[in-house]
């Protein structure tokens, strides 16, 4: 954790102590992170130093890639939830623009886009920002998610994500919010108690494929989840926030839908959803919560407008 009265993130207002960011004052800025995991000119793997032989077991690979930093606003206290529906619609187009210039270059075939919220998550800057990983390659939870997709689609000749969508509609007990645009329910297989997807109802592979009426309804179905999330506890709710999109390898995904996923580690006010023996062990979630219950828990509470 940095000292108290130091924040890496914020802008730069004493010339002695330079932040990441060496500018007084900043709307949104992204840079490549200081310590990342990928990297554009990554170290060769050395097999002579490693010992690896004919009988090595193991498929090794220069970590070569990109990770970049957004961070959202120059005020360290103004989270997301708080920011105006047009600054939240920036942010977006932010998104947009490193996804599609990050998956221009060769080399990279996945863009996650991501946030890690709050100390019970393990982030260590609470200033309000993101991460891009641009990776090499498709990466397992995402090649599975496009694989299952794809495999619907053959058998049935309609997209997975669209089916769950026009399920969750017809159903209604799951769904949190709705709008003319997108709706974020829990999903029927939920992993985490207060786990909600936003989904758009036109059927789109990226953020760069939303008109400017689809960006605006996207940034206020963020804005009500999250603060749905604070009010629903009385603190600012940590989560991670994953958007899953199709890979920039040039290959036909047509059949994918693009979402995000919210994932708050809080079964209760008190308690922590810690992943144990057959989370961990078998990759099988246990979540002792119906999906319905806890979306009408989310409906009730009331947002001051």
């Amino acid at each position: 954790m940095p000292p108290k009265d130091y924040c890496p993130l914020c802008p730069t207002k004493d010339s002695k102590i330079i932040t990441e960011i060496p500018e007084s004052d900043y709307d949104i800025v992204v840079f490549e992170n200081k310590f990342p995991t990928f990297d554009k000119n990554p170290d060769k793997v050395d097999n002579e130093r490693l010992n690896i032989g004919s009988d090595f077991p193991y498929k090794l690979k220069e970590s070569k890639g990109i990770c970049e930093v957004i961070c959202y606003t120059s005020n360290h206290d103004l989270f997301l939830e708080d920011m105006p529906v047009g600054k939240i619609g920036n942010l977006i187009k932010v998104w947009q623009d490193r996804y599609f210039d990050l998956g221009n270059k060769s080399f990279i075939k996945y863009i996650l886009i991501f946030e890690n919220k709050g100390k019970e998550i393990g982030v260590t800057l609470s200033h309000p920002h993101g991460q891009i990983y641009a990776f090499p390659y498709i990466p397992p939870i995402a090649l599975e998610e496009l694989r299952s997709s794809q495999k619907f689609y053959r058998k049935n000749k309609k997209c997975l994500h669209c089916e769950i969508i026009k399920k969750e509609l017809e159903d209604k007990e799951r769904i949190v919010i709705e709008n003319k645009d997108f709706v974020a329910f829990i999903p029927f297989y939920a992993r985490w108690p207060y786990e909600v997807h936003i989904y758009c109802l036109r059927h789109l592979g990226s953020l760069c494929e939303l008109d400017d009426r689809e960006v605006t309804s996207l940034s206020k179905i963020i804005k009500e989840l999250v603060n749905r999330y604070n009010k629903l506890f009385n603190f600012r709710m940590p989560y991670v926030m994953i958007i899953h999109q199709k890979p920039t390898d040039n290959k036909n995904y047509d059949y994918y839908h693009f979402h995000f996923e919210f994932y708050p580690p809080y079964r209760t006010k008190n308690k922590l959803k810690y992943l144990a023996g057959c989370e961990l062990g078998a990759g099988t979630f246990i979540n002792d919560t119906l999906p319905e219950e806890r979306a009408a828990e989310l409906r009730s509470i009331i947002l001051e407008k």
